[in-house]
């Protein structure tokens, strides 16, 4: 089987091209820009072909596709950090939506019976009111960033190209996941990295946080893409899946996990630089429907993510 991943070089795909390399029973392939950071996936360079391709050009997209002519496509690459969004809305909107029309067009204009996973986001949910919690997929998208509304439309993207040529789409809404290569600017990798930099010295023992209240539903990124090979495996084209814990966490509560991890002795202190124009309270999900289909389950407890993401920039800074 050949398989696809875009935004290879990043977090997830990182993870997902790990999990698909240790299955041993698929070809994988990678686009990634020029200035892809390559380090994620320094390890599998001799097990996986990367191709240069943006995503944005639908000329090098349809190339890409050409030359793979995958079974199996997992779209993950996205401006994806929710503070940027605000910074260069127009830029998130037109990188995330322009990439995938431009997937989608060049697997219809090729013909390709490929299965196609669009990895939404629990951001798409934005303001939810309590007594939708926890939520479930019918809930109404109220997103509440320019990011959240670029993933709302990718989602009905994946949703209309089923709809209108039955493309093999199936779409997820992941809700918050972390382990280690998460990238510095999330929360729990943010608050990792300030630890293990006062830890060796590097920066003075206080740690800068922002929103403290924000409840959050965290999943292991190895159990992500897990779950991720099951929704087109399992799961029904032209359907949409949450997939999380169940389980929220508020950002304070990281906070003391990551704390309890280590013997310094660190001051928390708020930075306003830190805090978003709008944020959204809370974010647990319900993912009965998905595990009926497919059977997944979360397997490695958050304190283990935490740990290994903590280890993680101990070994690096």
């Amino acid at each position: 089987m050949r398989v696809l991943i875009t935004g290879i070089t990043g977090f997830v795909g990182s993870h997902l091209a790990d999990y698909l390399v240790a299955r041993g029973d698929v070809e994988v392939f990678g686009t990634r820009r020029w200035r892809s950071r390559m380090e994620n996936i320094a390890h599998l360079r001799d097990r996986l072909t990367l191709m240069e391709c943006d995503l944005r050009d639908p000329v090098s997209v349809r190339r890409a596709l050409a030359e793979t002519r995958p079974d199996r496509i997992f779209h993950l690459a996205a401006q994806s950090y929710v503070p940027t969004s605000w910074l260069i809305p127009g830029e998130t909107v037109a990188n995330n939506l322009l990439g995938q029309v431009n997937l989608l067009e060049a697997v219809r204009d090729l013909g390709l019976g490929s299965r196609i996973h669009i990895a939404g986001s629990s951001e798409e949910y934005g303001m939810v009111h309590p007594d939708e919690l926890p939520i479930r997929e019918t809930n109404p998208l109220r997103p509440l960033s320019p990011y959240a509304v670029s993933k709302v439309g990718q989602d009905l993207l994946g949703y209309q190209y089923w709809m209108s040529y039955r493309l093999h789409i199936v779409r997820t809404r992941g809700f918050n996941h972390s382990g280690p290569r998460r990238g510095e600017v999330f929360v729990t990798s943010n608050f990792a990295r300030q630890i293990a930099e006062i830890e060796k010295g590097q920066r003075e023992p206080i740690l800068w946080v922002g929103n403290l209240d924000a409840i959050r539903d965290f999943t292991d990124v190895r159990d992500m893409v897990r779950a991720y090979w099951l929704a087109l495996e399992r799961g029904e084209p032209g359907e949409v899946y949450n997939i999380c814990s169940g389980r929220g966490y508020a950002v304070r509560e990281v906070l003391e996990l990551l704390l309890g991890l280590t013997s310094a002795r660190i001051e928390v202190r708020p930075d306003p630089a830190r805090l978003r124009p709008s944020d959204v309270p809370v974010l647990v999900g319900d993912c009965q429907t998905f595990r009926q289909v497919t059977g997944w389950e979360p397997t490695i407890p958050f304190e283990v993510t935490l740990k290994d993401l903590l280890d993680y920039w101990r070994q690096r800074v």
